[in-house]
C-alpha cells in the first residue's frame, strides 16, 4: 500500500495527541510526518512509531514541505487562515473545526455513512461535529430502510468537548472552586448551553447538529430540532434521539438492522440493566446504541440512546478514517 506524507496541525492539543495515538493504533502507512502547533509548543518532542519528532511552529511556510494530507485540529480561526494555504500547495486538508463544514463545495464525511462524498472534494474535507457523527451512523441505517421524517436530539455532552479548559473546570468545581471556562459551575450541574446563543434562541451547537445531519444524510427535507446540554462527565457524549419514521417498522427488525451495521454496537438488555454508558464507551471507537423502543405517542415513533467517545470517534478517529479513504484513492 502507498505511504503518505502527513502533517498534524494542532499536534499538542487534546485531539491532536489522539490523532497520533490512533494513527499508530491503526498502523496508518506514513512515509514522512510533520507536527505543527502554536509558539507555546515550539520545540516540544513527540514520539511516533518509535521515533522522536520536534514540534514546529505553524506559519505561512509550513506547507512548503512534501505533504499529501494535513489533519487540522487547531480551531476555526487557524483553519480558516491556514487550510487554504495548504490546499493551494496541493495538500488535502481534513479539518476538525466548524470552519468549513457548511460550505457547499466541502464534503462533510462520516465514513460509515457517506464515504463516496470524498470523491468530490476540492482540497478540503470537513470532519463533522462530534455529536453529529455518533448520531448519524445509526440514523443512516434507519433512514435508508424506513425514511426518517423528524428527529429530536437531546444531548448530554462531556466536558472534554470543550478541550482541557472544560476538564479543568470540572476538576476545579469538584474542589469547590469557581469556573473559568463555563459561565456557571459544571460540577453537580447541567448547562443547557453549548457554544453561543443565536437570535432564534438556539445555540450554535444545536444548529450545527441540525444542519450537519441534513448535509451528511443528503436530505434537506428532514425536520430536526436539538437541545444540547453540557454535563459533569469527563469524556464521552450521550444523546437521546427521538425519531418519527415514514414507514411502519417491527422493533426487533430495527434492532437487527442496527446490530448488523458497521461501527455500531447494540447494548440493549433492560432486564440486566444493560445499556450504553459513557464509562464503557471511553477509549473505544464504536458507537453504542441502546434503549431502543417504540415511541407510542406518535405513529411510527422510535427512541434511541446513543453513546460514543467524542475525542476518538467524534473527532480523531473519524478524521483518520477520512485520511484512510484518501490514501486508498491515491493508489
Amino acid at each position: 500500500m502507498k505511504k503518505a506524507n502527513l502533517a498534524i496541525i494542532g499536534a499538542t492539543g487534546m485531539v491532536g495527541t489522539t490523532f497520533i495515538k490512533i494513527l499508530e493504533e491503526r498502523q496508518f502507512p506514513v512515509d514522512n510526518i510533520y507536527f505543527f502547533a502554536s509558539e507555546k509548543s515550539k520545540g516540544a518532542k513527540i514520539q511516533f512509531m518509535g521515533k522522536e519528532y520536534t514540534v514546529e511552529v505553524l506559519n505561512e511556510n509550513s506547507f512548503d514541505k512534501n505533504i499529501d494530507i494535513a489533519l487540522f485540529s487547531a480551531g476555526g480561526n487557524i483553519s480558516r487562515k491556514f487550510a487554504p494555504m495548504a490546499k493551494n500547495k496541493g495538500i488535502i486538508v481534513v479539518d476538525n473545526s466548524s470552519a468549513w463544514r457548511m460550505e457547499n463545495d466541502v464534503p462533510l464525511i462520516v465514513p460509515e455513512v457517506n464515504e463516496d462524498d470524498v470523491s468530490w472534494h476540492k482540497g478540503i474535507i470537513a470532519n463533522p461535529n462530534c455529536s453529529t457523527i455518533q448520531a448519524v451512523v445509526p440514523l443512516k441505517v434507519l433512514h435508508d430502510k424506513y425514511k426518517i421524517k423528524r428527529i429530536v436530539y437531546s444531548t448530554y455532552q462531556a466536558v472534554s468537548g470543550s478541550g482541557m479548559a472544560g476538564i479543568e473546570d470540572l476538576h476545579r468545581g469538584l474542589k469547590g472552586e469557581a469556573p473559568t471556562n463555563y459561565p456557571h459551575p459544571i460540577a453537580n450541574n447541567c448547562l443547557p448551553h453549548i457554544d453561543v446563543f443565536l437570535e432564534n434562541g438556539y445555540t450554535k451547537e444545536e444548529i450545527k447538529m441540525i444542519e450537519e445531519t441534513k448535509k451528511i444524510l443528503g436530505d434537506q427535507s428532514l425536520k430536526i430540532t436539538a437541545t444540547t446540554v453540557r454535563v459533569p462527565v469527563e469524556n464521552c457524549h450521550s444523546i437521546s434521539v427521538n425519531l418519527e419514521l415514514e414507514k411502519d417498522f417491527e422493533i426487533q427488525k430495527a434492532v437487527e438492522l442496527l446490530k448488523n451495521s458497521h461501527g455500531i454496537k447494540v447494548v440493549d438488555d433492560p432486564e440486566n440493566n444493560s445499556y450504553p454508558m459513557a464509562i464503557n464507551a471511553h477509549g473505544t471507537d464504536d458507537i453504542y446504541v441502546g434503549r431502543i423502543r417504540r415511541d407510542y405517542s406518535l405513529e411510527n415513533g422510535l427512541n434511541l440512546w446513543v453513546v460514543a467517545d467524542n475525542i476518538r470517534k467524534g473527532a480523531a478517529t473519524n478524521t483518520v478514517q477520512i485520511a484512510e479513504l484518501l490514501l486508498k484513492r491515491m493508489g
